[in-house]
């Protein structure tokens, strides 16, 4: 088996797992609808802010923000789920095995990818049977649906990273909060040019900021590359630095292992 193969191999097996634990799958995707219907009822009026941006209400603004959130919880999937196997033996009878070394960690980023994939194209369902338009119509959709599949990979590259380093999946699961708060200290749920102080300053420097800008652009304004580029820019970074870090993991957990 080449190595093409043995990408596949791993790849199947982790969208398989994936795709079988809906336990795992449908908190990601409920979890972050009811925060934004919350949201919605809360602070639609915010909306009729002077310089808030043109929108029907709310949850058109918000939309992006939950896609990220989405993913984020998704995402952490991957890592513990990669402990998981280490806890259980599997990892030790793959590495065991002529596999190539790259192929244990971007096969498992695979599966994140296709549910970071599925994920953005459901929110947006969900949220034009609620009466949200698109502006973008179907090529925002898909537009999205890809920067979400990149942006999952990223993530899930991090948290891969994690679940080698400690080969534990309550380890992973519990460094969830560190990364689902930088979402917070963003634009995710407020326009930053109606920011003010610290938080502005804060929030134009987090690069989720400007992700979650992108997206929303191709949402409440229509389609601009431009915009999606910035997007995919930011989450292929994220993805480059996790894989990274996901590799090292992965050659100081074979070196502590001979």
């Amino acid at each position: 088996m080449n190595q093409l193969e043995q990408l596949g191999a791993l790849a199947r097996r982790a969208i398989v797992n994936t795709s079988r634990q809906p336990a795992s799958v449908v908190p990601s995707i409920l979890f972050p609808l009811i925060f934004m219907s919350m949201s919605a009822g809360a602070l639609n009026k915010a909306t009729e802010l002077p310089g808030f941006p043109q929108v029907d209400g709310f949850m058109q603004f918000a939309i992006s923000a939950t896609i990220i959130q989405g993913i984020l919880f998704g995402a952490i999937g991957a890592g513990t789920d990669m402990a998981r196997d280490i806890e259980g033996g599997f990892f030790d009878r793959l590495i065991a095995s002529p596999v190539s070394r790259a192929s244990i960690v971007i096969g498992r980023l695979a599966g994140a990818a296709t549910l970071g994939f599925v994920q953005g194209i459901v929110f947006l369902l969900i949220v034009m049977l609620l009466g949200v338009t698109v502006e973008g119509g179907v090529a925002a959709i898909a537009m999205i649906a890809v920067a979400a599949a990149i942006i999952a990979a990223g993530v899930g590259a991090v948290t891969v990273s994690m679940g080698l380093r400690t080969g534990s999946s309550e380890a992973v699961q519990g460094a969830f909060p560190l990364i689902f708060v930088f979402l917070f200290f963003s634009s995710a749920f407020f326009p930053r040019d109606l920011m003010s102080g610290w938080f502005k300053t804060v929030a134009s420097v987090n690069p989720l900021s400007h992700l979650v800008e992108g997206l929303r652009t191709q949402v409440i304004t229509g389609v601009d590359i431009g915009a999606w580029l910035t997007s995919i820019g930011i989450g292929a970074s994220i993805f480059a630095l996790g894989l990274v870090l996901a590799l090292a993991a992965l050659n100081g957990r074979l070196k502590a292992s001979h």
